[in-house]
């Protein structure tokens, strides 16, 4: 008995250390790739909250109905951020065909100059994105592809207009081919939109939009 015991106890033991090891050798630019299972019940983010960077919005006299019609459109991006990360290409087709709908449901001529010129400035690439989203419910690596292009849009325009409550910033350095990709989200916990159940969890917080 005495040996059998010893036997299996030793047979831990190595692969308490292979464990140990692998896990230290899957760490990729501060990301801990243990931490990126999706089967892991917490989604929980690498960034403490004091590496988080607050930006306020640019424009805080926004007409109430137009104010409401960008919160909709960001509420669209977000169905289908989440809907990318849950490898979903269909859903995030039809999170985008409503995205198209609120774009041009927004009434422009409820801002200011000012404020028509800085959401001029992203409209038609806003449009031309969620329609290649909308259209290839078939095809989530395409989608994910314009998605990287509509984050980049979508942060401009929060930054300037707000999305009616707090939103996220965040960054994964290994998407694009380890060029990075940005995107945004309504939580604090990472859900990466590139990789989906791959590397859910791949990412962290940059900045905090109020």
């Amino acid at each position: 008995m005495k040996k059998i015991f010893f036997s299996l106890f030793a047979i831990s033991a190595i692969m308490l250390a292979a464990c140990n090891s692998k896990g230290s050798k899957s760490e990729h630019e501060g990301h801990d790739m243990k931490k990126m299972s999706k089967d892991s019940p917490q989604h929980a983010t690498t960034t403490d909250d004091k590496d988080i960077k607050a930006v306020a919005v640019v424009y805080t006299n926004v007409d109430a109905k137009a104010a409401a019609s960008i919160k909709t459109i960001v509420d669209h991006y977000l169905h289908v951020k989440n809907a990318l990360a849950n490898d979903n290409a269909g859903e995030a087709a039809n999170g985008a065909k409503a995205m198209e709908d609120a774009i041009r449901k927004l009434d422009k001529s409820l801002l200011t100059a000012e404020q028509k010129n800085a959401y001029d400035a992203n409209e038609a690439e806003m449009k031309e994105h969620t329609e290649h989203i909308a259209k290839n419910g078939d095809n989530i690596k395409h989608q994910r592809s314009h998605f990287v292009m509509m984050s980049e849009v979508v942060y401009d325009l929060v930054k300037n207009f707000g999305a009616g409550r707090p939103v996220y910033h965040d960054h994964c350095p290994m998407a694009r081919d380890n060029q990075g990709a940005m995107w945004i989200s309504e939580v604090k916990e990472i859900k990466n939109p590139y990789f989906g159940s791959q590397m859910f969890k791949c990412g962290r917080v940059e900045e905090v939009i109020k």
